[in-house]
């Protein structure tokens, strides 16, 4: 594969959209309330276009944007991601009715969408959701369970809403609504969690979903699913690198000023070495991810596992670099307000969701031994017509 490198024009916006989210988007984010939806900065994501970007970027432009949002302002990065997520599935797959509704709305930050599949029991673990879609003898649905570890819940104005609408046939039977946050039935309550961000459980108690509300076709809901993950898989490590790139920034220039020991802490050879080496592994996962980003957007046949090697590694080098960089810094980084404390809260989740890492190295290994039995079979048959 030939060397990657962004163009000059790439690189500006990168830089323009830098400056944007620490001076326009960072003030916002400090006047919210944990756990809550911003709705200041969501809107003022709107007015500035880069929400409206979300339905014709490819997968490199994405990761781009979330990269560059990170590194200035993670709450800003958050809150376009998660538009981004709840809505892709209406983009998609939506009808015509349904995407002229809600992408206006949700483009101008003025609605708030969220992306519903995770469980209590059903995680990781997705095609074993469990949430009841249950025939009203209408040629409707109601929907019977719970839902978890949503973000934006329960502040949205609408769910992308994944259900079982076949029991007992695992991925092949769950079927993707779209869902008003006003549905009879659908309530639902904020969860205290490590990260900043509103992040919440729903109940589902016989809500009312009919053919107006599906997105896609019946018992094809999770296609849906995998295909808005595959999308933002990259963009996750592009969100880590972002963040291991403000966590080095803080680092160097910490160490370049701290004196110790007579000297500053960059004289001292195992604080270069780990600059370094946290340096290294964040050039790594970046190029990774741009690469699984530029797969995307070519057709590539092996996105799967190119995306998910690149939130693996991405993801698991930004826990790295942050805590790195918080050991460089000493007990400043664990007060609260630092930079580094705000990073190491927010760097943990993104091993978790949208796949954890376990995850995304099954998806792996199970990608590679396709290729190979591939090959393999390949390789036979020309030995064959020999």
């Amino acid at each position: 594969m030939p060397v990657f490198s962004l163009d000059p024009a790439q690189v500006d916006w990168c830089a323009t959209l830098r400056a944007l989210a620490a001076e326009r988007l960072r003030p916002l984010a400090e006047k919210g309330e944990p756990g809550r939806v911003n709705r200041p900065l969501v809107a003022a994501l709107g007015d500035l276009g880069l929400l409206s970007r979300l339905f014709s970027a490819g997968a490199l432009e994405l990761c781009l944007l979330r990269e560059s949002l990170a590194t200035a302002c993670t709450e800003a990065e958050t809150a376009l991601a998660l538009q981004g997520l709840g809505a892709h599935p209406v983009a998609s797959a939506g009808t015509a009715a349904q995407r002229e509704r809600w992408l206006p709305e949700v483009a101008a930050g003025r609605a708030v969408a969220a992306f519903a599949l995770s469980e209590p029991d059903a995680g990781s673990d997705a095609a074993a959701l469990a949430l009841d879609a249950a025939p009203d003898g209408a040629g409707g649905w109601r929907l019977t369970g719970e839902k978890r570890w949503i973000s934006n819940a329960p502040e949205a104005d609408f769910y992308t809403v994944f259900a079982r609408t076949t029991p007992g046939a695992g991925s092949r039977g769950v079927t993707a609504f779209l869902v008003p946050a006003d549905r009879p039935g659908l309530t639902g309550e904020p969860l205290d969690m490590l990260s900043p961000h509103a992040i919440g459980a729903l109940a589902f108690d016989g809500v009312p979903v009919g053919p107006d509300d599906l997105l896609g076709e019946p018992d094809h809901g999770f296609r849906v699913a995998m295909n808005t993950l595959n999308l933002f898989r990259p963009s996750v490590g592009a969100f880590a690198v972002g963040m291991a790139q403000a966590a080095l920034d803080a680092a160097l220039a910490h160490t370049a000023g701290r004196t110790a020991f007579g000297g500053v802490l960059a004289d001292l050879q195992s604080v270069g070495h780990r600059v370094a080496e946290m340096a290294t592994r964040t050039e790594a996962a970046r190029l990774l991810v741009y690469a699984a980003a530029a797969a995307y957007d070519a057709g590539a046949a092996d996105v799967p596992r190119r995306s998910a090697m690149a939130k693996l590694l991405a993801t698991e080098t930004a826990q790295y670099v942050v805590d790195s960089a918080v050991q460089l810094h000493g007990a400043r980084a664990l007060q609260r307000g630092h930079l580094l404390e705000h990073l190491y809260r927010e760097v943990r989740a993104p091993r978790i969701y949208e796949g954890a890492t376990e995850v995304q190295r099954t998806i792996i290994a199970k990608e590679l031994y396709k290729r190979h039995a591939a090959a393999r079979a390949d390789a036979a048959l020309e030995e064959a017509r020999a």
